[in-house]
């Protein structure tokens, strides 16, 4: 694995919440950019808000992070969607060129202006990027692509500027990128001699159940909830 210690930010982003397109739901997937200074604080960037704070938000999913690289196969995909002009299309509030799924390890930690961020789990892509692009099996396909981007936790808050530097400063897992957790999760992994190393890194709660649940129970969790949601009607 390539070792890319740092990269330029092209964009903040920041949306609030708003009511989205199912009965009862609200999203704050329609991310816009920021100009001047942010503020980053334990539960994000200053100005962003969260639609569903059960499953999204919080201080170990307080900054999104979603590679630009992606977007061009996206457009090879998907077509010219307007969507996929700019940063913003997946909800992100950072968006860079030249880190990736690939590259990124879980626990890496990053210094954004003065801010100090810890990469804390891969997204699990929720059926909210379905509605948002019009492609019903799209958080399927983001899922199955490896294509997730990440969250950060905030370690020192501080604050920064869109065209400042993304930093690594440590690096306590190599091992383990994003990709290879993902992969992990995604492709419906069972084997004990895989799970129980992965058991050994610092997981978020909820990914450390999850392979728990699959070491006891050597069964798969039902994803259909996560990624196609509730009825539309």
């Amino acid at each position: 694995m390539s070792v890319v210690t740092e990269v330029r930010v092209d964009a903040l982003l920041v949306g609030g919440a708003k009511p989205y397109t199912r009965p009862g739901s609200r999203s704050a997937i329609d991310k816009r950019a920021l100009t001047g200074t942010v503020s980053i604080r334990e539960l994000g960037l200053a100005g962003d808000e969260q639609g569903d704070p059960r499953v999204h938000g919080g201080p170990d999913k307080a900054i999104h992070h979603y590679p630009f690289d992606h977007y061009p196969a996206w457009h090879g995909e998907l077509g010219a969607l307007p969507l996929l002009l700019g940063p913003g299309a997946f909800g992100e509030n950072v968006s860079t060129r030249g880190l990736d799924e690939g590259n990124v390890c879980l626990g890496d930690r990053f210094r954004l202006g003065t801010a100090l961020l810890e990469v804390s789990q891969g997204r699990q892509p929720c059926w909210k990027l379905n509605d948002r692009f019009g492609v019903p099996d799209m958080a399927r396909r983001v899922q199955s692509s490896g294509r997730t981007g990440w969250y950060y936790r905030v370690l020192q808050p501080g604050s920064a500027t869109a065209g400042e530097l993304l930093r690594l400063e440590a690096r306590p897992h190599p091992d383990w990128s994003l990709r290879r957790l993902g992969a992990l999760l995604f492709d419906r992994v069972l084997a004990r001699e895989a799970l129980l190393p992965a058991l050994e890194l610092p997981l978020v709660p909820s990914w450390r159940k999850l392979l728990e649940h699959r070491l006891q129970q050597c069964a798969v969790e039902d994803w259909s909830r996560r990624i196609d949601g509730p009825p539309t009607r």
